[in-house]
C-alpha cells in the first residue's frame, strides 16, 4: 500500500464522533465504572436486563451503540430498551414529545474519495478508504407518544430459573473444547480450547457462567472462527485490545441470556486506557468486534433452547 492510500485511510480528523464516544468511555473508565455493566449495578435501573433493539424494525443494536444506549437509560431513567427515529415513530402513528431530546448513535460507513480511485487506477491498486461514522438520533419510546400498543412493549427477560440452564445449553451448543478444572480460567490458542475451574470454585454459581462466556468471547477470535488477532502476550496492546472485545462480548452474551454481566478483569482498565487514549477507534473496533462475537455464540442459541426444552419433558 502506498504513503497516500495510507494517509487516505487515516483521512485528516478533526475532533470527531470517534473522539467524543472515546473521551465518554475514558471518563468513565478513569473513575471505575465499566460501561457495559455499571448499567446493570444500580438499583436505579428501570430498564429490564436486555439488548436495546428498534421498536419500528425489532432489529437490535450492536457494537458501540449497546454501550450509548445502555448509557442514555442510566442518565434519564427510561423504562425500556426500545427506541426508534423520528420518522419511526410518525410512521407507527405517534410522534416524540416536543422538547424530547434525542441520544446519537452511529453507523459505522467507508468513503473513497474520487481522486483516491483515480490515482488506484493509474497505479494499479485498490483504492483505500476513509473510515467514518454517520450520526443518527433515536428516542427512547418512553419519549413517545401515540405509539400502537406493544410497540412500546419492554422484551421480558426469561425468569431467573432458565438462566442457568439456558447459559449450560448454550455453551454445549457452541461445539467449543471446553474444559472443566485447574485453578484459573483461560482460552489456550494453540490448543483451541476453553478451560474454566469447577463451579464450586466460584462464590456465586452464576460467575461461572460469566466467566465461561469471557473466555468463550476469546474462543470466536480463532483464525477458523471470526480471525481476531490473537498473537499479542500478556501486557502489551493487542493483548489489551482483545480482553476489551473478550469483555464485552461476554456482557452482551450475559445480557442477552438475562444474566446481570460482570467485568471479569477489572485490573486490565489501565491497559485499555492506555489503548483509548492512544487511538480514538479503539473502543469503537472493540465493541464492533465484540458484538460479532456475541452474535456468533447466539447463533447457537436455538440449539440450546432445544436442548433445555427436551430436559424439561424429561424431567416432567
Amino acid at each position: 500500500m502506498s504513503r497516500h492510500t495510507a494517509r487516505v485511510r487515516a483521512g485528516n480528523d478533526r475532533p470527531s464522533l470517534y473522539t467524543e464516544i472515546t473521551d465518554k468511555i475514558i471518563a468513565e473508565l478513569e473513575v471505575g465504572r465499566i460501561p457495559w455493566v455499571q448499567p446493570w449495578g444500580t438499583a436505579a435501573i428501570k430498564a429490564p436486563l436486555a439488548m436495546p433493539r428498534n421498536a419500528a424494525t425489532q432489529r437490535g443494536y450492536s457494537g458501540i451503540n449497546v454501550l450509548i444506549l445502555w448509557g442514555s437509560l442510566i442518565d434519564y431513567g427510561f423504562s425500556g430498551q426500545s427506541w426508534l427515529t423520528f420518522r419511526q415513530a410518525l410512521g407507527l402513528g405517534g410522534h416524540v414529545r416536543k422538547g424530547e431530546r434525542g441520544t446519537t448513535v452511529v453507523f459505522a460507513d467507508r468513503f473513497t474519495p474520487d481522486d483516491e480511485r483515480r490515482r488506484a487506477a493509474d497505479a494499479g491498486e485498490e483504492p483505500g478508504a476513509i473510515p467514518f461514522l454517520k450520526r443518527f438520533t433515536v428516542f427512547n419510546t418512553d419519549q413517545c407518544d401515540g405509539l400502537p400498543e406493544g410497540v412500546a412493549a419492554s422484551v421480558v427477560p426469561p425468569p431467573p430459573g432458565q438462566a442457568e440452564p439456558r447459559a449450560e445449553a448454550l455453551i454445549a451448543a457452541t461445539g467449543a473444547d471446553f474444559r472443566i478444572g485447574g485453578a484459573r480460567a483461560y482460552y489456550n490458542t494453540t490448543g483451541d480450547f476453553v478451560q474454566v475451574p469447577p463451579p464450586a470454585a466460584y462464590f456465586e454459581p452464576i460467575n461461572w457462567h460469566r466467566t465461561a462466556f469471557h473466555e468463550l468471547g476469546h474462543w470466536t477470535g480463532h483464525a477458523s472462527r471470526l480471525n481476531r488477532d490473537h498473537s499479542g502476550s500478556f501486557g502489551s496492546k493487542s493483548y489489551a485490545r482483545e480482553e476489551l472485545a473478550a469483555e464485552m462480548a461476554g456482557a452482551f452474551v450475559c445480557a442477552s441470556l438475562g444474566i446481570v454481566p460482570t467485568v471479569r478483569h477489572a485490573d486490565y482498565i489501565g491497559s485499555w486506557l492506555e489503548v483509548l487514549r492512544e487511538d480514538n477507534r479503539a473502543v469503537v473496533r472493540a465493541a464492533s468486534a465484540a458484538s460479532k462475537a456475541a452474535d456468533f455464540l447466539l447463533s447457537f442459541l436455538p440449539l440450546a433452547i432445544g436442548a433445555v426444552a427436551e430436559g424439561n419433558e424429561e424431567a416432567v
